[in-house]
């Protein structure tokens, strides 16, 4: 895996301009923050040795680098899935690649199920801590290269960002939540029993990504900001069929006041 991340970061390197600072994943509905980046390199996934290719309608599979204010950023404009066929360490190879390009920073959205009954659909939740329900991407052989193998995990979220971002938030009058994140594998969204035990086990929101992505970066040492667009509720007596469209629909209404946050707060 070694030789694949350095292949992979040998071919971005030589088509960016800069050494980026903060790297920013973009979830389901959420791809409109590239409209206030500079823009200086767009590459499809399939041209990168190595990277995996988002099979997900909304997930438009292209790295994008160039500068948000003064910030050189990478962004994915999309994402791989476990429910996709990807191994654990396939959707994370993408992180590993970041840090290797110089990265400090990951800035991660998605959108998720709300669980905590305080929540409405378009609700912006703060990622302060999660539950992973999914395979640990760290499983396998290690490499010294990538961190401790048995990282603490007691502050995964950084508490200095965290703070940060209740700050700007209410700077721009943006409302933010707070809550833990359930990592669970999909497709298929939850059953109400089942969105009765993650609430009871501690989570307010449930989805199908970030986590993964969140315990990599944290092992190879990048500061982690994670957010949440609620998108459908799991709450008792309002549990009502959803579709990934109805999904994509509800990202896409929060996804302006999103933008705006990150878009400041990246500046700071």
């Amino acid at each position: 895996m070694l030789a694949a991340i350095n292949e992979a970061a040998s071919f971005i390197r030589k088509r960016i301009k800069q050494e980026p600072e903060t790297a920013i994943i973009l979830g389901t509905g959420l791809g409109s923050i590239v409209d206030r980046i500079q823009v200086e390199e767009v590459i499809d996934y399939d041209e990168i040795p190595h990277f995996g290719v988002s099979s997900v309608k909304s997930h438009a599979g292209k790295l994008i680098s160039g500068k948000l204010g003064d910030t050189c950023v990478l962004v994915m404009q999309g994402r791989f899935h476990f429910y996709e066929g990807y191994t654990p360490q396939q959707i994370t190879f993408p992180v590993r690649v970041m840090k290797f390009l110089g990265v400090k920073i990951l800035v991660v959205s998605n959108a998720s199920g709300g669980l905590n009954p305080t929540f409405e659909v378009g609700d912006i939740m703060l990622i302060n801590d999660h539950i992973n329900l999914m395979p640990n991407p760290l499983v396998g052989k290690h490499y010294p290269e990538f961190g401790d193998l048995f990282p603490d995990m007691s502050q995964t979220y950084d508490r200095e960002l965290l703070q940060k971002a209740k700050a700007t938030a209410a700077e721009l009058g943006i409302p933010l939540r707070e809550g833990c994140y359930v990592a669970v594998t999909g497709p298929t969204l939850e059953t109400p029993k089942e969105y009765q035990y993650l609430r009871i086990i501690g989570g307010d929101a449930v989805g199908m990504s970030t986590v993964p992505e969140a315990i990599v970066a944290h092992q190879m040492g990048i500061r982690i900001l994670a957010f949440s667009v609620i998108t459908d509720l799991g709450v008792p007596g309002r549990i009502m069929k959803t579709s990934l469209q109805d999904v994509i629909d509800a990202a896409g209404k929060a996804a302006p006041l999103l933008t705006s946050l990150i878009d400041k707060l990246v500046a700071r």
